[in-house]
């Protein structure tokens, strides 16, 4: 009897060694899986860290394209509630594509205000062209009336 419970003895401990064995393979495979997934979530947080540091990059660098377009400066605008009205307005946007679609709105109305300042100059140095030969015209007719 004695060899018979010795025998039930070492059993129980081989079965006991291998769900010890067992349990540390799965322990090993859980911390790889969960060393695995926390290599991917720092590689997917360092990306989203890159990329919001070059969205704010960028927003930067549109915001003083816009600035430079529109010629917002102190020089220009002395008007400080002017220069705070627009600041306040480009703090507003949210994202890249919002300042692309504000700085795209402000390039047309400069091309729009350039466009009807070259009419204008145009326009000025027509009338002025014309005064000159109306005044030239008046001065030959005054010569030949003498």
């Amino acid at each position: 009897m004695g060899k018979d419970l010795t025998q039930e003895w070492l059993g129980e401990i081989q079965g006991l060694k291998q769900q010890l064995a067992e349990l540390q393979n799965a322990r090993n495979e859980a911390w790889e899986s969960a060393e695995k997934w926390r290599k991917l979530y720092n590689t997917e947080a360092e990306q989203r860290r890159t990329d919001n540091q070059l969205a704010q990059q960028a927003i930067a660098s549109l915001n003083g394209q816009l600035q430079k377009i529109k010629g917002i400066d102190d020089k220009t605008l002395p008007d400080a509630d002017t220069s705070s009205a627009i600041h306040a307005e480009v703090i507003q946007l949210q994202s890249v594509e919002e300042l692309q679609t504000k700085l795209i709105a402000a390039t047309k109305e400069r091309d729009r205000l350039l466009l009807a300042l070259k009419t204008e100059q145009e326009e000025h140095a027509k009338t002025r062209t014309n005064l000159t030969t109306a005044l030239g015209d008046a001065i030959d007719g005054m010569k030949q009336r003498s």
